[in-house]
């Protein structure tokens, strides 16, 4: 009887992780869609191709390279993991039957699976920061030593049992540990690759480059929203006991209550500041709570779940802001909302686990940002000799669909279709439309 107890529970697990993995791999939907309507139309294809080919590759160099790295069976030592290639065999029956602290309580399997869409979402975040004028080849050149060496290593100072671990540091999820090291592998690229044309005036003005689909976008948001939920629920590994279970509840409202209230903020303090309810900043402040709250989504009170994503909110709109002062070019608020986000969230543990230290959390947050930092920059810049990251002026001018992709993803609005209107004596009125954005110009 106490065996099948064991095996059920293991079972429960299982699925349990298996259907958070699935929750999680759908946030590469909402990465997609969140970063198509965000860039203008004559790059939609493009950013999309990224975020399919991205997923695809990460998910490949994980299973060959990555896992191995950031769970090693052998490691050096805390700081240097060890390495082996592709994927061990699954517990057997005698391995759950036989109880003890030491006996596993899920798939080998579901865990692989679970940390590969963790390594992909890491990817994603660049994708975004980058769009609209670096090249999809040395990009997805790139995702293969982010996501085979440079994540890994971090990940595994972290969750691996590396020397980040040892010395304390607090991350549930991964507000560091995923979202701000994907945000500093994004500044990397982006300070590599440059602006695009005609953000940035000679005189220091900021000029809005509005998306091409707000309600894709919009879409975009609420499909991480949900993905969020296997995120954070699944980062507690379990759910087979009352204890457990109400963990996770907990987890889900809190995550919930980060969420809406960071949304609710950033478009109250976007409206203080423009007399305007930008869609945008009311978007990137619903994420902005989700990184914040992702470090530490268990035990907070949901009253200071809902303060920590408000907080998450107001940063999340000055880091936008503050970025474009510094004429660092993101079209999608990646940097601002798992980097700027993700730091505050790692301090914002200290409200509520009494593990966590002050020099803990900064000495994990310098280390994580500083490695991701450093060695995407260097990656980058090797791999910027070799096939140049940026698209020629003319390839910016005329859309990456074209030049990368070869179609586009409105061509009823593209330029064979105002040509024939052109011809025919119809009106183009949607193009024109579209060509003359009513934005407030203090907002990217």
């Amino acid at each position: 009887m106490e065996g099948m107890i064991l095996e059920l529970g293991y079972a429960l697990d299982t699925f349990y992780f298996l259907m958070c993995t699935a929750l999680v791999m759908w946030m590469a939907a909402g990465f997609a869609m969140l970063e198509a309507g965000l860039v203008r139309s004559k790059n939609t294809v493009e950013i999309l191709n990224k975020n399919v080919l991205l997923y695809g590759i990460a998910c490949t160099a994980y299973l060959f390279v990555g896992y191995n790295i950031m769970y090693p069976g052998s490691p050096v030592s805390s700081v240097i993991p060890g390495i082996d290639f592709l994927l061990g065999t699954d517990n057997t029956v005698e391995d759950v039957t036989l109880g003890g602290d030491g006996a596993p309580y899920y798939s080998s399997m579901a865990d692989f699976i679970f940390q590969a869409v963790f390594a992909a979402a890491t990817m994603s975040i660049v994708s975004g920061a980058v769009a609209e004028r670096m090249r999809l080849w040395p990009f997805l050149v790139f995702s293969i030593f982010m996501v085979s060496v440079i994540y890994p290593v971090s990940g595994y100072w972290k969750w691996g049992g590396g020397f980040l671990d040892e010395l304390g540091f607090q991350d549930f999820a991964g507000s560091i540990v995923v979202h701000a090291a994907g945000a500093s592998a994004a500044l990397a690229a982006v300070l590599l690759v440059g602006a695009r044309k005609g953000k940035y005036g000679p005189k220091g003005e900021v000029r809005a480059i509005p998306g091409a689909n707000l309600p894709m976008a919009t879409l975009g948001m609420f499909i991480l929203w949900m993905g969020w939920f296997g995120f954070n629920g699944g980062s507690e590994l379990k759910i087979a006991n009352v204890e457990e279970a109400n963990a996770v509840a907990m987890i889900f409202v809190n995550t919930n209550a980060a969420a809406a209230a960071g949304a609710v903020v950033a478009a109250l303090f976007a409206r203080f500041l423009f007399g305007k309810t930008d869609i945008t900043m009311t978007i990137n402040g619903a994420l902005a709570g989700l990184v914040s709250i992702t470090a530490e989504p268990l035990m907070p009170s949901a009253g200071l779940a809902v303060l920590i994503g408000a907080v998450g909110g107001i940063v999340v709109v000055v880091s936008v802001l503050g970025l474009d002062k510094l004429k660092l070019d993101d079209p999608v608020g990646a940097i601002s909302v798992h980097g700027t986000a993700g730091i505050w969230g790692i301090f914002a543990v200290l409200l509520s686990n009494p593990d966590a230290t002050f020099m803990g959390q900064l000495i994990g947050t310098l280390v994580i940002i500083a490695w991701m930092f450093a060695a995407s920059m260097v990656v980058l810049v090797i791999l910027n000799k070799v096939m140049p990251l940026r698209v020629s002026e003319e390839e910016e001018l005329e859309g990456m669909d074209i030049h990368e992709c070869g179609m586009l993803a409105y061509p009823e609005f593209g330029p064979a279709s105002q040509a024939s209107d052109m011809h025919s004596g119809g009106d183009s009125g949607q193009s024109a439309a579209r060509s003359k954005p009513v934005s407030n110009p203090a907002i990217s």
